[in-house]
């Protein structure tokens, strides 16, 4: 008789990294789910989550679009035997005419294309990526009191409950 084998649990979401300070700190007009290219070592960095998405963006090298900053922290059963680059240079899986939207959106002032979101999707890794202009101070600080003032209202609600 054959032993079956174990299955590995499910995530509980899709979700593999988040860029919420993107978030904060830009207004996020359109948004786009491109494809990535990882290495091996980088796919199991990304299952075990070790992924970080702060002060990541989108440049254009060569008529394609590259991930700049994502950072992959590597696991120590791999790090061992490969040589492995965290910060690496990424190119993003998108249509030629995308990446030409994308380009000409972003050569406009103030605008920049930054990465919001990681996620699974089926078996393979995309990204959210989105065309952002940067918040002026007092925008933050309205973003803050939306933030603090919806946080309020939902206690409010739980009390009264």
């Amino acid at each position: 008789m054959r032993a079956m084998a174990k299955k590995k649990p499910k995530a509980q979401s899709g979700t593999i990294a988040q860029n919420r300070r993107a978030k904060f700190d830009y207004h996020i007009s359109d948004k786009l789910e491109a494809g990535i290219s990882l290495q091996g070592w980088e796919v199991k960095s990304a299952r075990e989550g070790k992924v970080q998405l702060t002060d990541t963006y989108v440049d254009f090298h060569n008529g394609e679009a590259v991930l700049l900053n994502a950072h992959f922290n590597p696991l120590n059963t791999v790090s061992t035997h490969f040589v492995v680059e965290p910060n690496r240079v990424r190119k993003l899986l998108m249509h030629r005419k995308e990446i030409e939207r994308f380009r000409d959106a972003a050569q406009q002032k103030g605008y920049t294309i930054v990465c919001t979101a990681m996620y699974w999707k089926a078996h393979l890794i995309k990204v959210e990526i989105g065309l952002a202009k940067g918040k002026q101070l007092h925008d933050k600080r309205e973003t803050q009191k939306d933030r603090d003032w919806d946080r309020q209202k939902q206690r409010l609600v739980r009390e009264t409950n």
